[in-house]
């Protein structure tokens, strides 16, 4: 016990959070950007710890930091203590929106982000003017490892497999939508209606974000022993309207990124040829950050906001 507070006097705690950043950024400017500091002064800080605890922590490689042996040992360690000491500052910490400049980070893919974020910012902007929003793309369908570590604050997604949640993590239901096909308004096979047969005989474009091999609609049709043809993947549904109405390509997405889409590509809405399950928007939380009173009270805005119908 007595060594570790020998370590700890040796030790100007506030250099843990300059570790954390750089850690988590791999990059002195993005990190002393975090921070609200100079590079300067971020450089001259990891000097300090360094010399602190007796290890170069971090190597640039390229364009990146990349963490010694030494700091990936502490890394884990050194972000949980800070998670923790934040929230425990931050229980009884009032939290005024219309002052308050907390910053909150979502994580989400191109199509949550478009479907939710328009929406709340437009309701933030009057009823907490300075609070800031990030958000950040994630490597996963549920960013479990970010929400538990407290990195963002709300994870935007869905879950077609209706699996249990992990320990800690909360839901709610955001938006439920339906699929639709979309299709070129030039298309030389489809006149009035798409039918089922015109669909299979189709070739199809899919989103998939995380490098899926599959689409969740063909889960959909394997179910009803059809399949279709897919012939191209996107890592984002920004680009899928511009490639649908220039190609004899289909893509089945949800109604209410169609018709939004529609307003910037010739393309043609139609009914999909054959029963979906409903698209479900989920919000996600972690139980050990949610009882603050600034999530509370954006949790409340957001289940708020939910659309109706």
């Amino acid at each position: 016990m007595n060594s570790m507070h020998l370590d700890l006097r040796k030790l100007d705690l506030n250099l843990l959070l300059v570790f954390n950043a750089i850690y988590q950024q791999k990059s002195v400017t993005a990190a002393a950007n975090e921070l609200a500091m100079s590079p300067s002064a971020l450089s001259h800080a990891l000097t300090r710890l360094r010399l602190s605890l007796g290890d170069e922590l971090f190597v640039r490689l390229g364009n990146q930091m990349q963490a010694t042996l030494r700091a990936e040992q502490i890394a884990e360690p050194v972000s949980q203590a800070l998670q923790q000491l934040s929230a425990s500052l931050s229980l009884n910490e009032r939290f005024d929106p219309i002052s308050s400049e907390r910053c909150f980070v979502f994580s989400a893919s191109d199509y949550t982000a478009f479907a939710i974020l328009p929406r709340v910012m437009a309701a933030l902007q009057k009823s907490a003017p300075k609070l800031k929003i990030k958000v950040v793309n994630s490597s996963q369908k549920l960013a479990i490892a970010d929400l538990a570590a407290g990195h963002i604050d709300f994870a935007l997604g869905y879950d077609e497999e209706r699996l249990p949640l992990p320990a800690g993590i909360e839901d709610f239901d955001w938006l439920q939508d339906e699929y639709v096909v979309i299709a070129s308004q030039q298309h030389s096979l489809i006149r009035g209606k798409l039918t089922l047969a015109q669909y299979l005989k189709a070739r199809h474009a899919i989103v998939t974000p995380w490098n899926e091999n599959r689409g969740v609609i063909d889960f959909v049709l394997d179910g009803l022993c059809l399949q279709r043809e897919v012939v191209m993947q996107l890592p984002t549904v920004m680009v899928a309207p511009f490639i649908v109405a220039e190609s004899e390509l289909l893509m089945t997405i949800p109604r209410h990124a169609a018709e939004t889409l529609a307003r910037a590509a010739p393309i043609t809405i139609y009914p999909a040829p054959f029963k979906i399950p409903p698209y479900t928007l989920k919000i996600y939380s972690h139980c050990k950050y949610a009882r603050t009173e600034a999530h509370l009270w954006l949790r409340k805005e957001l289940m708020r906001l939910v659309p109706s119908g």
